[in-house]
């Protein structure tokens, strides 16, 4: 671990793309050197949506309906119990389109979900896991 954080211009943040809320499937995608002051919500989803599209490894990702980003956890932070998706904070980590991450609160090492709003809210609804 380092002492000094990196500046908000240069930092690493990982998205976790939630295709099934119920069977816990995920899969994380690093982002690196990415300015936080100036990439907005709607940007990142943009990126994200181009890696999916592009890098080997997220066919099945394809056809998800992604449409929300909200921070799962923050570095240093305490994480939550549930495995998928953090469900607290609804109010103020579910990131915006038009307002840049840094503002939001995203740092260095901030892990994002990025899910269906729709499926969020079933899952939230009747948070039941489900097995093979």
């Amino acid at each position: 671990m380092c002492d000094a954080a990196p500046h908000p211009s240069d930092a690493t943040i990982t998205v976790r793309l939630i295709r099934s809320f119920e069977f816990r499937t995920l899969k994380n995608l690093v982002l690196r050197h990415q300015d936080l002051t100036t990439v907005t919500g709607r940007a990142l989803q943009q990126l994200v949506q181009t890696k999916i599209e592009t890098e080997p490894g997220f066919k099945p990702y394809l056809g998800n309906a992604f449409d929300t980003l909200k921070i799962y956890m923050k570095p240093h932070g305490a994480k939550t119990q549930n495995l998928v998706i953090n469900l607290d904070h609804d109010n103020d980590w579910i990131i915006q389109d038009d307002i840049s991450l840094a503002e939001q609160g995203v740092e260095h090492e901030t892990e994002l979900s990025y899910f269906s709003r729709a499926a969020y809210n079933a899952f939230k609804a009747h948070p039941e896991m489900k097995w093979i």
